[in-house]
């Protein structure tokens, strides 16, 4: 398996992100959605990955730079069929490597808070990241989940 930066310029990335969205749809409210679309993705604070194996997309992911400082993980998805086969782990310890690198120190994430998310609050506990209040735009909420780690 291979990560790269991805432009979402192609069809492939385009339906994956679009399967994201119509499923955070169908487990969150709509004002507790805060998936970003392909536009919101395409803006310069943001770097997107794309987890290729082979010529097949598995896996994505992103970091949106908050300030100089402070950088938030987005669009973290592994596709259905791979699911808990380490692709989230692999793809969550090169984003966190990747901030490190960009002069990050603090990394976040908004995620879901009900038993749907509960594989993905494990994975980032996993990675060490603790609970924290709303960050950056975000307001409480009984739908998130606000985590938090030091780089």
């Amino acid at each position: 398996m291979k990560i790269v930066v991805d432009d979402l310029s192609g069809p492939e990335i385009a339906e994956f992100l679009n399967e994201h969205i119509q499923e955070m749809r169908s487990v969150s409210p709509p004002e507790s959605k805060h998936a970003l679309d392909l536009d919101g993705l395409r803006k310069p604070e943001i770097t997107f990955w794309s987890v290729m194996d082979g010529d097949t997309l598995v896996g994505c992911g992103a970091i949106k730079r908050l300030d100089p400082d402070h950088a938030e993980v987005k669009s973290m998805r592994t596709t259905s069929v791979r699911k808990r086969s380490g692709i989230a782990s692999l793809l969550l310890e090169h984003i966190i490597t990747e901030a490190k690198r960009m002069g990050f120190t603090r990394l976040s994430l908004e995620t879901g808070s009900d038993d749907f998310f509960l594989p993905a609050r494990r994975l980032y506990e996993k990675f060490g990241f603790d609970y924290c209040e709303p960050f950056a735009d975000y307001r409480l909420d009984p739908y998130s989940a606000f985590m938090t780690r030091s780089l």
